[in-house]
């Protein structure tokens, strides 16, 4: 269900991973990564993405 992907921009900061209420960001070889297969968009948790919220660099972006 996951629609959304950490570019390759994100600065390493860490500030997604605790936002995320299902588990689904993880940090990865060189950005954080979102697991697909866990992610819910925040649906039933929250109105909006948390980890969009409160990405400095807004390099949580829609995936294609």
């Amino acid at each position: 269900m996951a629609m959304k992907i950490i570019a390759e921009d994100c600065i390493n900061c860490g500030a997604c991973e605790p936002e995320c209420p299902v588990g689904a960001i993880s940090e990865g070889e060189d950005t954080y990564v979102i697991d697909e297969s866990l992610c819910v968009e925040c649906e039933g948790y929250y109105d909006s993405p948390q980890c969009v919220e409160v990405c400095p660099v807004d390099c949580i972006v829609k995936a294609d």
